[in-house]
């Protein structure tokens, strides 16, 4: 990876809905500062914006971290939640572990991981019963994304 061109960190708080979501918008009106392709954009912010809600709902809070470098946008979300015990099943669109006070709100409709997997290029899920998840999702800018 090549020297970084932004960099950025945020603490996210868990179940602070007042603020979810400020550091996925904080990319995209970075990215787009930097005149890349609204496409890449749209995609980057999509991703955060899931990986930072799970945080916020699942995760008790935790971190994001963004890197941009001149062949790609690299987003983490990390967490100390109680962790993932079934990967696979959590992939699978519609499967979710969100309570009933959450869907009432309009969230945790199973579809974070989902969808931040069709906006990136690449997705790694590090998660660990009791001591928390690590995503780590890459956008590369060199790639050709449908509309």
């Amino acid at each position: 990876m090549s020297e970084p061109l932004f960099k950025a960190d945020y603490l996210v708080t868990g179940m602070d809905f007042v603020a979810a979501g400020s550091a996925a918008s904080h990319l995209k009106r970075t990215l787009m500062g930097f005149g890349l392709e609204q496409e890449i954009c749209r995609r980057a912010a999509i991703a955060a914006y899931e990986a930072e809600m799970n945080v916020v709902i699942h995760g008790g809070g935790g971190q994001m971290r963004f890197t941009l470098c001149n062949e790609q946008i690299v987003i983490e979300a990390l967490d100390d939640g109680p962790g993932i015990p079934d990967v696979h099943l959590a992939m699978q669109e519609g499967f979710t572990t969100a309570g009933e006070e959450i869907r009432e709100m309009g969230f945790g409709a199973g579809m974070g991981l989902p969808n931040i997997n069709r906006c990136v290029s690449s997705l790694r899920i590090e998660s660990f019963p009791g001591r928390g998840t690590h995503l780590t999702m890459k956008i590369f800018l060199d790639h050709h994304y449908p509309i």
